[in-house]
């Protein structure tokens, strides 16, 4: 970097883009250090085993914080969740994430009034973690079942017969499912096979029956029961075989009952539209998140990017854009000449540079230079057309001022000796085009 705030091109300059980090978030390493079945309560010290049953800490945190989480059920990592909010709560106090409830406020209500806190996703922040918990949480089973399906030191015996298979789980479900009628289903939706097949047998050596679940008293007995009854198969209500089927992962809040039962004619009918031919070729990306500029926490919506970079960093960049007057195209070099930045642990105000992620955010949080933008010829420059990470979706989320006409002229800047050597003008060109 050139002393007196401005950047020096010869040594800075940067032709390939680098990539965000997928799927992650601003409290990551919190959430990963409470990996465990057990989470420790959101205001005090005491410990809780959640595994099984999450009610007792529920009740505490009514009976002790006046405390309450809605729709606990929809939440796909309950561990990581409060990880996360135990640490947020410490940050800030709670009345800036919770809806108050008030009890017993009329003036004939008996007992005394209190205030009960609930965390909702109505909070966008909540939402925000729902929903990347849910998608990380997808992300690891598909990348389970990969590793499963990849897997040819798998060697194990036949629930029913003396057989054994070896080299991939696919030989034994289908012979299951072709020698004794018993389906588990498709491989491809099977994962933590071993396990599943583990519970399986489990059940069978106490002379359990899979489907109805009743006891009998010897083996033969068991074998004519499932036969006879058609009980060759495992029980679809039974809530402890849903950790290894993959469509109870693919939605949040919903298992295989929910999915199935879902009505699709709605879906089949806009299919037949007459519109419908010109979204075939549609491929959303749901993974395409906008990642903040100062941290790694994302999320698939602006507007909640924008406003965690307003609440959490201090960094409103619709008052930025207003101040300095900024178009599209300054908003993009703007954007890129930050991430450069950033990544290089470079203070884009006092220059400083520091050794990591974190060193870097402590200084610009202490010295409040976050929401301080340089001059603008240190970041107004047109090696900042070129993104810094290739897959930065947030550039993709801008969006032109209401008041710019259709019809604006985009010019080149002059491009000094250094620019010209790096690129052959063409890329630059059509950038602008």
């Amino acid at each position: 970097m050139a002393s007196g705030g401005e950047t020096s091109q010869k040594d800075d300059v940067q032709l390939e883009a680098l990539n965000l980090p997928e799927s992650s978030d601003a409290r990551d390493l919190a959430i990963e250090s409470l990996r465990t079945n057990t989470v420790t309560c959101v205001f005090c010290s005491m410990l809780f085993d959640v595994k099984e049953d999450k009610d007792p800490f529920l009740k505490h945190m009514i009976d002790e914080h006046k405390f309450l989480i809605a729709d606990v059920n929809l939440i796909s990592d309950f561990v990581g969740y409060i990880g996360y909010w135990k640490m947020r709560f410490s940050e800030q106090p709670i009345i800036d994430f919770c809806s108050v409830i008030k009890t017993n406020c009329k003036q004939d209500s008996p007992g005394k009034q209190e205030d009960f806190y609930l965390l909702s996703d109505v909070l966008q922040e909540d939402k925000g973690l729902r929903e990347f918990l849910q998608r990380r949480r997808l992300d690891s089973i598909l990348l389970q079942l990969q590793k499963e399906r990849d897997d040819v030191n798998f060697k194990r015996r036949c629930l029913f017969c003396w057989d054994v298979f070896e080299g991939n789980r696919m030989a034994l479900i289908d012979h299951l499912s072709k020698d004794h009628s018993f389906a588990i289903g498709r491989s491809d939706n099977i994962v933590f096979v071993n396990e599943f097949l583990d519970k399986l047998q489990e059940k069978l050596d106490k002379l359990q029956c899979l489907y109805c679940e009743k006891t009998f008293r010897d083996r033969t007995t068991l074998k004519d029961h499932m036969r006879k009854k058609q009980h060759k198969k495992v029980n679809p209500k039974n809530k402890e075989y849903d950790k290894y089927y993959i469509i109870n992962y693919l939605e949040m809040g919903k298992n295989w009952e929910d999915v199935r039962a879902e009505d699709d004619r709605d879906i089949a009918a806009r299919s037949e539209s007459p519109d419908s031919e010109n979204w075939e070729d549609w491929d959303d990306d749901a993974s395409a998140n906008i990642v903040c500029l100062f941290c790694s926490y994302n999320s698939s919506e602006m507007s909640t990017m924008l406003s965690h970079m307003t609440q959490v960093h201090s960094f409103d960049l619709g008052v930025i854009k207003k101040k300095l007057d900024l178009n599209f195209y300054h908003q993009i070099k703007l954007i890129n000449f930050i991430r450069r930045e950033m990544h290089q642990h470079s203070c884009f105000v006092c220059r400083e540079k520091y050794t990591s992620d974190d060193e870097i955010y402590k200084h610009m949080t202490e010295e409040k230079h976050i929401s301080q933008i340089p001059d603008r010829k240190v970041w107004d420059q047109p090696q900042y057309f070129f993104p810094t990470y290739e897959n930065d979706t947030l550039l993709c989320a801008l969006e032109d001022d209401d008041n710019e006409e259709e019809n604006t002229v985009v010019l080149a800047e002059d491009i000094d000796e250094e620019m010209r050597k790096l690129e052959d003008g063409l890329l630059l060109l059509n950038l602008l085009s």
